[in-house]
């Protein structure tokens, strides 16, 4: 366990309003992870299904092209955000809201230790400080810091994930959102960030475009779902026999691989 001081930091890091004072690290992973380009993906904790699958594949696109996926490692998109970086052969980065010595949340032990083994985690606490409200959002300061652009996936009206974004924003940082259903309590923050300005994300492209960074070619492979098509998401369901939710979030991957398309309600498979 090392830290790095004021004048040690990553260079964005380094030039916010107010720059941690340490920097303690966990981890595997070089230093020089902390200075590559890297993007956060935040969101609900309580997210949907939706959002959980976006905010994994974001996570492992992102990590595939040499991007360190940077998040909160609490549950929900935050999570999914790291587990699908894990899924590359890329990096991801966990900053903690209590001491770097710390797992929080608890059932998150073995996500740590998973990042800990190729990547880093990241505090400005020293070991044994506990966790607290106010060290999260504190947190999140940290967590847009270190990135160029900060993607939100889902999030409530007075969502965490909001805070990281106005950090994000008042630094100049670009600052991407997924759009959700407008009837839905998980999108109200999203869609608030589109209004005022943040830019629609379609696909992990969207972000390495911005970046300037080629998408990796990926393995393409039939998704059995593409065989029902032309089919509404209610049709799939009973076809299937899926649960909605695992329906729509099969539907929201192959809509952002680009594999099929959504129009009056009915699904296309795309060439």
């Amino acid at each position: 366990m090392t830290y790095l001081r004021r004048n040690e930091l990553p260079t964005l890091l380094r030039a916010i309003h107010d720059p941690p004072r340490r920097l303690y690290l966990r981890g595997a992973g070089s230093h020089d992870v902390l200075r590559g380009p890297a993007v956060a993906v935040v969101g609900a904790r309580a997210c949907s299904p939706y959002g959980a699958q976006v905010a994994r594949m974001l996570g492992r696109d992102l990590a595939a092209a040499g991007v360190a996926v940077v998040s909160g490692m609490a549950r929900g998109v935050d999570g999914e955000a790291h587990r699908g970086a894990l899924e590359s052969d890329g990096h991801t980065i966990a900053v903690l809201g209590c001491g770097i010595d710390r797992d929080y949340p608890a059932a998150h032990a073995s996500l740590a230790r998973a990042i800990a083994e190729r990547s880093l985690l990241v505090s400005e606490y020293e070991p044994g400080v506990p966790p607290a409200p106010f060290r999260f959002p504190a947190r999140n300061r940290i967590v847009a810091g270190l990135c160029v652009a900060t993607v939100v996936v889902e999030a409530r009206e007075r969502s965490g994930a909001l805070i990281t974004a106005d950090f994000a924003l008042e630094e100049g940082r670009e600052v991407f959102a997924v759009p959700g259903e407008i009837t839905s309590t998980l999108s109200a923050g999203t869609n608030a960030l589109l209004r005022l300005g943040a830019t629609p994300l379609t696909s992990a492209a969207d972000v390495l475009e911005t970046l300037g960074i080629a998408p990796p070619e990926r393995e393409t492979h039939r998704h059995p779902l593409l065989e029902l098509l032309p089919a509404t998401a209610d049709e799939l369901a009973r076809a299937t026999g899926l649960p909605p939710g695992e329906v729509a979030a099969a539907l929201a991957e192959l809509e952002l691989g680009g594999l099929a398309g959504e129009g009056d309600g009915t699904y296309r498979a795309l060439a």
